[in-house]
Parts: structure tokens; C-alpha cells; sequence
């Protein structure tokens, strides 16, 4: 891909003109994406010494500062390491109407970690997959993804990495890893090239610039920016999505395949369990206490744990929360309880707000309600359109896996009651003056519904129930007996997380 740029000149006055016309219009663009709620992220990759920070510099120029965000890309620091390698990335999406604009991005990490030997094939292999996975769900939902990478040769980098280090003033901007990029120019570009290839997808293809002469390259980036924004804000106008052109022939994309762990139905679950009194205590204090070590052993060894809790409404889930929680450290986990998104939220992917959400490597986060709403309730209550929910499954599945890879043990429960222990608990409720405050109208208007939600909670259970994510199906009616098979099941859990580590 990269051997086929050919390195050119800018074309003097006329090239002056067209900048300064494709700047006056990157202004009205930017209110133009602001208007049709367009996010947009530009990345800019490209060789040690290629003008990247020069380039963004000159892009931004013209721009309203309170609408866009320049994010240098550089090592991962301590805590950034402790979290998935993709969250720092997640963190930085932009709202609706707003830009991105990274110096380095998601590709910085990938290639100088293959490079540098700190990822072997395999590793590299799944980074790969990760990329497309990220770009693939950022363009399914709406967001414009312009990759550019600066090209260079060899003679023109070194040139410049000489210039820079000439200056006391400049060679403070350069590193040993920008003169490793030029003493194995050879084999990073095979690697660039390999990378690119592999990451040539239709829904996000690259924009390779030569970038030997620095006008011509400045003509080309402004270019493509404002050409790519015009088509996406006037498809967006259509109620369509932007499909870019690609420069190169594309790599097909395949979705990573998942297998799949069996889960019933909620109607063949025995939902006739129960524990006595006598037998509640007994095995509270022992699965409790077995939680309190398989706690400190998954924090010593760094295990991070995702524990996400779903289920009708008056099912017991947080009664069943709280007794998980009182069995751990309290500087070991968070409770998440998930409501309506915020504004900020609603602006973003919506699993931008899970992703933000999670705790750091060998911690708990316990999710009450989840990224499940996405395919539960914003379909049935008409929120998300029934074919952007169910893109959802997918992306789920994905999600999970990412965090799986981390090293989490993802925990899942479905908390289920009939339909009559519902009604007595929520009778209870009306009848309980120190308990109203958990009933409203919107329970009883659920409640209406509960045919329809039973039907998309089995589908949601078969359809995101995988061997590294499997869903637990809680026989809830007795509060008692619930509270113990979910601690039982996550001692389960982690006891067998940390014997694999073993092996």
C-alpha cells in the first residue's frame, strides 16, 4: 500500500487558493456537523518526523476551539495499563457535533508495541481484530472516521530527524523510538504496510498522504477532512449513513464468531427453591466468608471482576447486591447502579458509559442494571430503533469478550420471579410506608408488558450467553435461596478463574 504513494510538489499559487477556500469552508462544515450532530474523529498516523503536529496545527487553525479536541497519543501510563488496552480510547470519544483529533492513536500502540517486542504475533494478531472491531461499532453508530497517515521516505526523515536535533530549542522532540523508526525504516514500513492492509475495512478506510513536501500534503488533509465531512453531514441530512470512497481496494471484514454456553428459557426454569431459615444462615456465612479470600487472591494476582446484575423489577437484586458487597473489602469494589443517561451519555456510543464505568485490574465492579437495557427496555419502550438494537447483540458479545481478554471474570445474573411474586412484592411496596419510595407508576406500566419482556429477555439470554460470558439464571422467588446460589456461583467463578492462572 504505502510503495504506491508517489511523493509530490505542491502546485505553488493555485494550491494557495484552494487552501484558503477549503479552510473558510471547514468553518461552515464544522457548524454544518454540529448541526446534523456528526462525530467526528480524525486520526493522524504516520512516520517519527512526518509533521503531524504541524499538520493538526494548521487543520484546527480556522476551527472554534470549543467544538473540537486535540489528544497526543504516548505510552500508556500505570493506570492506563491496569485497564483494557482499548479503554483509554473509549474514554476520549467525542459527543455528538464534536471533533477528535489524535496525534497517534489505537495504530501508535499496536505497531511500536509489535515492534519494540512487547507483543508477540498473536497479540499483535488481536490488537488487529480489536481495531476493527472499535471502528466497526464507532461507524455503525453514526460516527465519521477520517484515518490518514503520513508517508515518508527515508531520506526525507532522516533529514528532518537532523534538522530537529540540530536545535537545542527542537531536540527535546526527539526520541530513541524516532531514531529506531529510521535505522529500521525497512522493517517498520513493512510493518505500516501489513497493519494498514489489514485495517483497510469499507466503513473505515485509510488516507494515505505523501508527505514529503509539507504543502502538498496540507492540501491533501484538508481535502479529504472537508470533502468527508460534506458527505457525511449531507447523508446525514437523509436520515442515511456516509459510506467514504476508499483509496485502496478494502480488506473484507469478518465479525469475530462467538461460542455460544446453553441457558433456558425462562419459563422452564424450577422456579420452586428454597432454603430454610437455619440453612440461609449457615451458608451466608460460609460463602461469605470464601468470597472475602477468592477477593484478596484475585487482588494479588491482579484478576479484575465484572459482576453485572439484571432482572424484573422487585426481583431482589439489590438485596442480593448487598450481600455480596458486605462480603468484600470496600476498597475493592464499586457498585454501579445504572439509570437513565445523562445528557453526556445519551451524546456518545452507549456503551462509552460502561466502558468509563469500569475498575481498575484485580477490583470489583458490580453493575445494578447493565448495557442489557440496549436490547431490553430501548426497544420494547421504542427508544432505539429495533435494527440499531439489534446490533446490539454483537457488539455486546464484543465488549464482553474485550473485557475477558483483559483477564475478567465476567459474571452475569438474571434474577427471575413469576409474574404473581411480582404482584405481592409490589402490593407490599404500596402497603410499606418506609418502602413506597420503590414503586412508581412506570413499575406497574412495565408490569403490562411482562410478556413482551420475557420474550426479549430469552432471546437476549440465548443470543449473549458465551462460554467466556455465560448468563445465571436466579431462581428469585425466594430471596433466600437467590442470595446464595449468586454468591455460590461467583465463588464458583473465581475459584475456577484463578486455578487456570495456576496452570
Amino acid at each position: 500500500m504505502l510503495e504506491q504513494i508517489q511523493q509530490k510538489k505542491a502546485k505553488g499559487s493555485e494550491t494557495d487558493e484552494e487552501l484558503s477556500a477549503m479552510r473558510e469552508e471547514l468553518i461552515t462544515l464544522a457548524n454544518a456537523a454540529k448541526e446534523h450532530k456528526l462525530p467526528v474523529i480524525i486520526t493522524i498516523d504516520g512516520w517519527s518526523a512526518a509533521g503531524k503536529g504541524s499538520q493538526i496545527a494548521k487543520l484546527i487553525k480556522y476551527m472554534d476551539p470549543r467544538f473540537y479536541n486535540v489528544e497526543s497519543i504516548r505510552d500508556a501510563n500505570d493506570t492506563e495499563r491496569r485497564m483494557p488496552w482499548m479503554h483509554r480510547f473509549w474514554l476520549r470519544l467525542p459527543a455528538k457535533g464534536n471533533f477528535l483529533i489524535l496525534d497517534g492513536s489505537w495504530y501508535r500502540d499496536t505497531i511500536n508495541g509489535y515492534m519494540k517486542g512487547e507483543l508477540d504475533k498473536s497479540e499483535y494478531k488481536q490488537r488487529i481484530e480489536d481495531i476493527n472491531t472499535f471502528e466497526r461499532q464507532l461507524t455503525d453508530d453514526g460516527y465519521l472516521l477520517i484515518k490518514l497517515f503520513l508517508h515518508i521516505d527515508r531520506d526525507e526523515q532522516e533529514r528532518r530527524l537532523k534538522k530537529l536535533m540540530s536545535s537545542e530549542i527542537t531536540r527535546w522532540r526527539v526520541n530513541d523510538l524516532d531514531l529506531e523508526n529510521n535505522k529500521k525504516y525497512d522493517k517498520y514500513l513493512k510493518c505500516y504496510d501489513k497493519t494498514l492492509t489489514r485495517t483497510n475495512t469499507s466503513f473505515a478506510p485509510w488516507n494515505v498522504i505523501a508527505a514529503n513536501d509539507k504543502k502538498s500534503s496540507q492540501y491533501a488533509i484538508m481535502k479529504i477532512v472537508t470533502q468527508s465531512i460534506k458527505a457525511a453531514c449531507a447523508a446525514a441530512g437523509q436520515g442515511e449513513r456516509y459510506v467514504p470512497a476508499p483509496m485502496f481496494p478494502v480488506t473484507e471484514y469478518a465479525p469475530v464468531t462467538f461460542k455460544m454456553h446453553p441457558v433456558k428459557k425462562l419459563c422452564d426454569v424450577d422456579m420452586d427453591k428454597s432454603l430454610t431459615d437455619e440453612e440461609y444462615a449457615a451458608k451466608l456465612e460460609k460463602y461469605q466468608n470464601m468470597l472475602f479470600e477468592l477477593q484478596s487472591r484475585c487482588y494479588q494476582r491482579k484478576i479484575p471482576v465484572v459482576i453485572a446484575y439484571e432482572g424484573w423489577d422487585a426481583g431482589g437484586k439489590g438485596g442480593n447486591i448487598k450481600r455480596v458487597a458486605s462480603a468484600l473489602d470496600p476498597r475493592g469494589y464499586e457498585v454501579k447502579p445504572i439509570a437513565a443517561p445523562e445528557p453526556s451519555e445519551l451524546a456518545r456510543h452507549y456503551l462509552w458509559r460502561f466502558w468509563k464505568r469500569l475498575e481498575k485490574d484485580g477490583h470489583f465492579t458490580i453493575f445494578d442494571r447493565t448495557w442489557y437495557g440496549r436490547v431490553m427496555v430501548e426497544p420494547i419502550e421504542h427508544i432505539t430503533p429495533a435494527e440499531r438494537a439489534d446490533m446490539a447483540y454483537r457488539e455486546i458479545n464484543e465488549f464482553e469478550q474485550q473485557l475477558s481478554r483483559w483477564g475478567a471474570v465476567v459474571i452475569k445474573f438474571w434474577i427471575n420471579i413469576d409474574k404473581e411474586e411480582q404482584y405481592r412484592r409490589f402490593k407490599e411496596r404500596e402497603d410499606t410506608p418506609s418502602k413506597q419510595w420503590k414503586i412508581t407508576d412506570e413499575d406497574w406500566r412495565n408490569r403490562e408488558k411482562w410478556d413482551e419482556y420475557e420474550k426479549a429477555v430469552d432471546r437476549m439470554t440465548a443470543l449473549t450467553s458465551t462460554d467466556f460470558a455465560p448468563w445465571t439464571i436466579i431462581e428469585g422467588n425466594d430471596k433466600k435461596y437467590a442470595r446464595i446460589k449468586a454468591l455460590k456461583t461467583i465463588c464458583g467463578r473465581l475459584e475456577e478463574r484463578l486455578l487456570s492462572s495456576d496452570d
